[in-house]
């Protein structure tokens, strides 16, 4: 058998990782800046602006609210809480929520 004969993993090309690496990329940025719907492990959501997230899938909320459900299911008045970074391990599910608009970090006259 030669070198040329034997048998190697099978791996995506090179290109391939780059089309990957960017996809995904693009689909973060065009991220940026909505609002996010996020459910917790414990039950809780959380609703803010996506600021951003790192390889272990924690993300960035800004100008975040924390919505507790009560004991009918329903749920309470909001929490403020500001900047908070929720831990990728807890997080249940993520959605873009298009039912609350975006806080302005602008003036706007």
């Amino acid at each position: 058998m030669t070198d040329f004969e034997q048998s190697e993993p099978i791996r995506p090309s090179d290109s391939q990782k780059d089309v990957d690496f960017t996809d995904g990329k693009a689909k973060l940025r065009k991220w940026l800046n909505m609002n996010f719907r996020i459910e917790m492990t414990d039950g809780r959501v959380l609703i803010g602006v996506f600021l951003c997230t790192d390889r272990d899938a924690n993300v960035i909320l800004g100008a975040c609210s924390e919505y507790l459900k009560n004991s009918g299911g329903e749920m309470e008045e909001p929490r403020v809480l500001g900047l908070v970074m929720v831990p990728g391990r807890h997080i249940v599910s993520i959605q873009i929520d298009d039912t609350t608009p975006p806080p302005k970090y602008y003036y706007d006259e």
